[in-house]
């Protein structure tokens, strides 16, 4: 069992990003979720150090931002893994938006530039716009993010893409059969997870079996992290209480054989309900 093979790991443990050189808690930050600065602070001070926030920044996006240059008053540039993730499907918007945030931030780089959302390969003109910004030592690593879990291996075997941040959870599990078995030991790529709560479908009581109570956050969080192809699971938090719920994960450490039956039940019966 994959459980067993981590079971001396703790979540509080670092690691590293595929073959990268970038260091990271295992809980990863998002910035769409209208928590508050202070909330993404504390989430640094635990160890969280890997951030995503996207190329528009607006609204309460802006509180990462702040969180961002409060951490690098303090910290040395490298103390923080910053994503970036871009939309806009056109290199020239790409590398526009991307050093206006750097500008703006006086970050001098991002460590990764996530291609957005795309359901097969990216345009030859948006990979050109993407290499030509880590040549020039703008952007440190490349990346993707899609729901088709089957282009991932393809994309890899080209040998463009540094990492991958993929839909993963208990209830949309197919990546254990159509990514996992099919990247390479050697030059392993980056897996960051998202969804882990399937949209919060996973924590409602409405969703469960009969006389099952719904998973926690921490569940679905532990459920990703004991897998041993996962790097990092990406979270979210609306307020800093819910920051602070979300960080108990790194009390903890991988399934138990009895926690993992459980939770694949619930969430095969999510999947098919």
């Amino acid at each position: 069992m994959q459980a067993k093979k981590l079971e001396s790991m703790k979540f509080s443990e670092k690691t590293t990003i595929g073959s990268t050189d970038l260091k990271v808690g295992r809980l990863g930050i998002a910035s769409s979720y209208r928590a508050p600065a202070e909330a993404y602070e504390l989430a640094f001070e635990k160890g969280c150090n890997y951030f995503t926030w996207g190329s528009f920044i607006r609204g309460k996006s802006s509180e990462m931002k702040k969180a961002i240059v409060n951490i690098l008053n303090n910290n040395p540039r490298e103390s923080l893994v910053l994503s970036i993730i871009s939309y806009a499907h056109s290199a020239w918007l790409t590398e526009y938006f991307l050093k206006k945030r750097i500008n703006e931030m006086n970050i001098g780089y991002v460590d990764v530039l996530l291609l957005g959302y795309f359901s097969k390969r990216p345009p030859q003109r948006l990979i050109n716009g993407a290499l030509k910004l880590k040549k020039q030592g703008l952007v440190k690593y490349i990346g993707i993010t899609s729901h088709n879990r089957k282009l991932i291996p393809q994309l890899h075997k080209e040998g463009i893409f540094d990492l991958y941040h993929i839909r993963y959870n208990a209830a949309n599990n197919g990546a254990e059969t159509d990514i996992f078995p099919h990247l390479p030991e050697n030059n392993k790529p980056g897996i960051i997870s998202f969804t882990a709560t399937r949209w919060g479908q996973l924590l409602k009581k409405k969703k469960m079996p009969d006389n099952e109570p719904p998973l926690s956050a921490i569940d679905c969080y532990r459920f990703v992290l004991s897998n041993p192809s996962v790097d990092i699971c990406m979270s979210g938090a609306k307020s800093l209480e819910q920051m602070k719920e979300n960080l108990e994960i790194l009390n903890s450490g991988p399934l138990s054989d009895e926690e993992m039956s459980r939770i694949r039940r619930i969430g095969d019966y999510v999947y098919h309900k």
